[in-house]
C-alpha cells in the first residue's frame, strides 16, 4: 500500500516539473531521486516531519528549488513507513528507476 501511495505522488508530482523548467528527463528523475532519498535520510536520523524542510534545507541541497515543494508532499508518504524497512531499501534508487522507466 505504501509503495502505492509513493507511486501515485510520482505520477501526481513529475508531470508539472517537467511542464515548468526546460530539465531533461534524466536530470529531473535524478532531482527527484535526490528529494526522496534526503526525505529517507531525515526520517532515519528521526528528524520530526514537522522540520523536515528545514533540516533538508540546511543541508544545502543540490536541485533546483522548485523541488523543495515535494519535500512536505512526498515526506508523508515516506513518514508513514516503519523505519525498520526504510534501512532496508534505498528509495532514491527505486524512485529514479520508475521515473525513468515512464514515456
Amino acid at each position: 500500500m505504501t509503495r502505492f501511495t509513493l507511486f501515485t505522488v510520482f505520477f501526481v508530482f513529475a508531470s508539472p516539473t517537467l511542464a515548468v523548467a526546460e530539465i531533461s528527463k534524466a536530470d529531473d528523475c535524478g532531482y527527484q531521486a535526490d528529494v526522496v532519498a534526503a526525505i529517507q535520510v531525515a526520517r532515519l536520523n528521526r528528524v520530526k516531519e514537522a522540520n523536515l524542510a528545514d533540516a533538508i534545507a540546511q543541508t544545502n541541497p543540490a536541485w533546483p528549488d522548485q523541488y523543495n515543494n515535494a519535500i512536505p508532499i512526498l515526506g508523508g508518504s515516506i513518514y508513514q513507513i516503519k523505519r525498520r524497512d526504510l534501512k532496508k531499501t534505498d528509495l532514491g534508487v527505486q524512485w529514479k528507476e520508475a521515473c525513468l522507466s515512464r514515456e
